[in-house]
């Protein structure tokens, strides 16, 4: 039985920052892909737009890819999420990262099998793990 190697936060930053990929990691598992299309990234802005319309009471905010550590194995860059005012307080870093859940994940599926079977299996298992609120995945 071969050993496998189980991914931390620390891996990731031996990862260039400049060669075209999106480097994750879930449950110790390294998942790679391109940048996002144009069209992918044209729809991540308008649903940020959307939720920061509806947040302009002050109450949260939507952000684009942050980083989101839940654990030295669980380290990922959701398309979209809102964070109330509240949970932010507790969640941001002084790192700058996310250090846990937030009330809103939002996926932009990717072409391609392996970015949709992330997306709809091993992200919704995080998530539903970590105690995110609301994941929605746009198609």
């Amino acid at each position: 039985m071969r050993a496998t190697h189980r991914f931390t936060s620390s891996d990731l930053e031996a990862f260039p920052d400049n060669d075209g990929k999106r480097y994750e990691i879930i449950d110790g598992e390294l998942y790679v892909s391109r940048q996002p299309h144009f069209y992918h990234q044209r729809v991540c802005g308008r649903i940020f737009s959307m939720l920061e319309q509806a947040s302009q009471h002050g109450e949260g905010e939507p952000v684009i890819a942050p980083g989101l550590i839940f654990a030295d194995d669980d380290d990922v860059a959701p398309d979209v999420i809102w964070l109330s005012s509240a949970r932010k307080a507790t969640t941001l870093g002084p790192d700058g990262k996310l250090h846990a859940a937030p009330e809103l994940i939002v996926e932009v599926l990717s072409p391609g099998v392996a970015n949709e079977k992330r997306d709809r299996e091993a992200k919704l298992k995080l998530y539903s793990r970590r105690g995110v609120g609301e994941y929605w995945i746009v198609d």
